[in-house]
């Protein structure tokens, strides 16, 4: 019984409340549901849309839609064109009278003069930039006679002096060469006469070489090439007196004072040829190898002093030219020195 008038309970609440509808209904508009009502905005939109704040663009779901721009309290005054106007003007002339701003030197892309001295080491061939910047801080590095400590100077590749443990750095575009010349090839870059010359060993080089001194056709050995005109100069200069030195290979037997009468010197036609050094380096039989280092470069100067001294001379090698060593390179083979060999160059000729 209890059960049953409760639902019965439910059942009547129901029923009155749709009755009451039903009444309201049949005497003034009711609230329409929700499903009913109307969403509009603007200038025609009912006082009933306007009420319930939702328009075209109200969210869905969201209770109330966006807030009308009345219902945020006061709101800011728009702008005229007028003071858009004056603003401008005022900005203009508080930045009109400013001078331009000169960026300094040290701005990337700025104007500078010169290169910064690690580039020009890396490009030189003394590493990474990083290797270079650490010969700066070991205190390795001068330029023009001083040492450089701080990091990022800047030096004129074309003007400025700069060395490396005491060694000239040869910081413009310059090469060198070291060749083994086979016997056979002339010592010059161009043949009229279609002979094998030194040129051809250069062929697909980007810039002109030139020898430095010369070698006898039918001798082997060091011979320098480069495009450092003055280098080359100097290396060829008797004031310089760079010593060569040139293995030879006599038939004997050899008196004890050969090498005496060689460092006194030979009366030639030209005159007297003195040798630096002279030392036997190996025997066979009647078959000696002898070294011979002098100074001097005028033509088969080598030949010409054993053979004034009743050795003439089977076969020749320069074995070196000033610190620059034959070594183990093989006949015909051309490298490029490295930056110490140059630098040593220079200095033997106070470059």
């Amino acid at each position: 019984m209890r059960s049953s008038g409760k639902s019965g309970g439910r059942g009547n609440y129901r029923g009155a409340g749709n009755s009451r509808d039903q009444k309201q209904g049949q005497g003034r508009p009711g609230k329409p549901r929700p499903e009913e009502r109307r969403y509009e905005d603007g200038p025609g939109a009912s006082p009933e849309g306007s009420r319930s704040g939702r328009g075209p663009t109200a969210r869905g779901g969201a209770k109330g839609g966006p807030r009308k721009p009345q219902e945020r309290g006061r709101s800011a005054p728009a702008r005229s064109r007028e003071y858009e106007t004056r603003a401008e003007e005022r900005n203009r002339e508080r930045y009109a009278g400013k001078k331009e701003v000169k960026l300094p030197k040290t701005f990337p892309g700025a104007e500078q003069e010169g290169e910064r001295l690690q580039k020009v080491l890396a490009r030189a061939g003394y590493g990474s930039r990083r290797a270079c910047e650490e010969l700066i801080e070991q205190a390795r590095v001068e330029v023009n006679g001083e040492i450089v400590l701080e990091q990022g100077r800047r030096v004129d590749p074309e003007k400025d002096e700069v060395k490396v443990d005491g060694l000239t750095v040869a910081t413009q575009s310059y090469q060198f060469f070291s060749l083994n010349k086979p016997a056979g090839v002339v010592s010059t870059m161009e043949d009229p006469d279609g002979r094998q010359c030194l040129g051809d060993y250069v062929t697909n080089r980007e810039t002109r070489l030139f020898h430095v001194g010369r070698l006898d056709t039918e001798t082997e050995g060091v011979i320098l090439l480069t495009n450092h005109g003055e280098l080359a100069h100097r290396l060829t200069h008797p004031r310089y007196g760079v010593q060569k030195t040139y293995l030879a290979h006599i038939v004997g037997p050899i008196p004890r004072d050969l090498g005496k009468r060689l460092k006194d010197g030979i009366q030639l036609d030209d005159g007297y040829a003195r040798a630096d050094h002279f030392r036997v380096v190996e025997q066979t039989g009647r078959n000696y190898l002898v070294e011979v280092t002098l100074h001097e470069g005028r033509k088969h100067i080598v030949r010409r002093m054993l053979a004034e001294a009743g050795f003439p001379v089977d076969g020749l090698v320069r074995t070196a030219f000033g610190p620059i060593t034959l070594g183990d390179q093989k006949s015909g083979w051309l490298r490029r020195l490295s930056n110490t060999e140059v630098g040593m160059l220079m200095r033997e000729v106070e470059l």
